[in-house]
């Protein structure tokens, strides 16, 4: 036998081998109950988090490899998978009863802590070109906001006075508290009105968008916090203003970044933080683009219903987000937990999961060319539904 003969057979060895490996994970797979290959595929997100190291590993402009992974590939399977299946009551009874769900989301919490601290200590001791430092930088607010946010964002959502502590724990860690009172006592009420600052108007683009949810949410917080407090009787200086920490504890970890690593963990820390908040606005930005609800002969709006969110049935992202995608259930029932959220059949629907509308909404020519013929077209379904 020739010397390439030999070097034949092990790379066919090595080709059956991995084979076998598949046909292995996919019969595994298969004597898995459909139920439970859903509920263990939400732990799929945690395999995103060593992501930014792994890319720095590599090295140079491999540092940006999370932006491919999640921008370019998820949505490219997204496009394939898709998943409007519902639980049944009986179902839904049984997923409320499985901590299971709770787990994923707090068990977060220490590893976003981690990673941020470990974060500051890689670009204060290593020698980092600036392409590494950047890509590594950004990298990590991706997972800090995409995993980190919308893990704080399900927390909120909770009656647990641990829960929302994790949740608040988790926004500081991007210098973004003040989510925490905005999203649930403003956006929840006024979503889908002129009054909402994360409601996009119809022709609206991303970049005059930003600027004002940004602003606008900042400014919400502290007029819901004030009313709070007058309401209670407190004063705006009392310690019992949540402002308090939502200011002080970001300051103190720049403070501590500052002292540890000077000016370039300082960077780091607010890079990665903005690239968090910019992820959770540019989604609020896809999430009611052009949506309204209607004023009531009373002078009040409608109800908040499945139709005032967009909703996508992708099933790679979905999983990702824990369901966020699902936003028309969410909104229509805030309270109601990731794993029994419904998809909507006759909400607004998505061309694309999250992940690949975010890369269209970059791009305003293209975002109003897509949605906003989406927007018109579902307006006037809704008026013909009124009229039978």
């Amino acid at each position: 036998m020739s010397v390439n003969d030999l070097f034949l057979s092990s790379k066919t060895k090595q080709r059956y081998r991995l084979l076998s490996y598949i046909v292995s994970i996919l019969g595994y797979a298969w004597n898995y109950k459909m139920d439970d290959l859903k509920k263990y595929s939400f732990l799929l997100v945690y395999l995103l988090i060593p992501l930014p190291f792994v890319s720095l590993y590599l090295g140079g402009w491999y540092s940006f490899l999370p932006f491919f992974i999640v921008f370019a590939f998820i949505p490219l399977i997204d496009a394939f998978l898709h998943d409007s299946v519902n639980p049944t009551k009986e179902q839904e009874q049984e997923l409320l009863k499985d901590k299971f769900f709770k787990y994923i989301t707090c068990a977060y919490v220490p590893i976003q802590i981690t990673i941020i601290a470990y974060g500051v200590y890689i670009v204060s001791t290593q020698n980092l070109v600036w392409n590494e430092w950047l890509g590594f930088t950004m990298s990590l607010g991706l997972i800090s906001g995409g995993v980190g946010i919308n893990f704080a964002h399900e927390m909120m959502h909770k009656n647990s006075k641990l829960q929302q502590l994790m949740s608040k724990i988790l926004l500081v860690t991007v210098c973004y508290g003040h989510f925490f009172i905005e999203h649930v006592k403003g956006h929840h009420v006024k979503v889908a009105t002129p009054d909402d600052p994360a409601t996009a108007r119809l022709g609206e683009n991303l970049y005059q968008f930003l600027p004002k949810t940004l602003l606008g949410s900042f400014q919400s917080a502290l007029i819901l916090e004030e009313k709070r407090l007058s309401h209670k009787n407190y004063s705006i200086w009392s310690i019992h203003n949540n402002f308090w920490w939502i200011l002080t504890v970001p300051l103190m970890i720049c403070i501590v970044c500052f002292i540890f690593g000077g000016l370039i963990a300082l960077s780091f820390f607010l890079l990665q933080s903005f690239i968090a908040i910019l992820t959770l606005e540019i989604v609020n930005y896809i999430e009611h683009y052009g949506l309204e609800r209607k004023m009531l002969s009373n002078g009040q709006y409608e109800k908040v219903n499945p139709n005032h969110s967009w909703n996508a049935n992708h099933w790679l992202s979905n999983q990702l987000l824990i369901h966020l995608q699902r936003h028309s259930d969410h909104h229509a029932h805030g309270a109601r937990p990731y794993q029994i959220l419904r998809h909507m059949e006759n909400s607004p629907q998505l061309p694309s999961g999250y992940l690949g509308m975010i890369i269209i909404a970059l791009i305003p020519p293209l975002w109003h060319y897509i949605m906003d013929k989406r927007v018109l077209a579902y307006r006037i379904q809704l008026r013909q539904l009124e009229q039978l």
